[in-house]
């Protein structure tokens, strides 16, 4: 097995499920999944997300009578150079062991091509780039956030290029296309 954190990493990834809760998982199901250890932000009626510290669910809903729908979650990796144990919640603690400050993306994208899971480099939003890079992995349709460059960003300041800042899924199929249309690819970097 994979050291540490490392096999959380690669789980998700490669699922797109946090111990086998999804982006679409009710707010129930992740409290089965991951604990009663959380802050809750509620915005107005209509959003909420559950905040794990390493991890955030996200829900939505049409109305303030209707039940949440899962939208997606988000693996704020960036937080551990920061928090450090603090961020990851026991439950992950006790699966995966010790998480380290710091996720390399050549190790993890190294790791998954192994697995036969492959990253693609896909075009940044444009008020993200240089800053950062996103990469799909199209089966489970997760993206993966690393620092593109020094500077400019906030916690990324912090972080070192080639560093993992987030995991996100789903990234939809229509964001994928918004983010290619009309971009030509040439020049595109190499992964770090």
């Amino acid at each position: 097995m994979t050291p540490y954190s490392l096999a959380f990493y690669l789980d998700v990834v490669t699922t797109g499920e946090v111990l086998g809760a999804g982006p679409a998982a009710s707010p129930e199901h992740v409290t089965e999944v991951l604990g009663a250890d959380f802050a809750e932000n509620v915005c107005g009626r209509y959003a909420m997300f559950r905040d794990y510290g390493l991890v955030e669910f996200h829900w939505q809903r049409p109305s303030g009578g209707q039940p949440w729908s899962g939208h997606h979650f988000t693996l704020q990796v960036h937080r551990l150079a920061h928090q450090g144990r603090t961020a990851v919640s026991p439950v992950l603690r006790a699966r995966y062991g010790r998480f380290a400050p710091r996720l390399r993306f050549g190790k993890l994208r190294r790791l998954l091509d192994r697995r036969g899971v492959p990253l693609v480099e896909i075009p940044e939003i444009p008020a993200n780039a240089p800053s950062f890079r996103t990469f799909l992995q199209p089966a489970s349709r997760v993206a993966v956030s690393v620092v593109g460059a020094r500077g400019g960003y906030g916690a990324a300041d912090r972080l070192r290029v080639g560093d993992v800042y987030s995991v996100h899924a789903p990234l939809s199929a229509a964001e994928v296309e918004r983010r290619t249309a009309g971009t030509v690819l040439r020049g595109v970097r190499q992964a770090p």
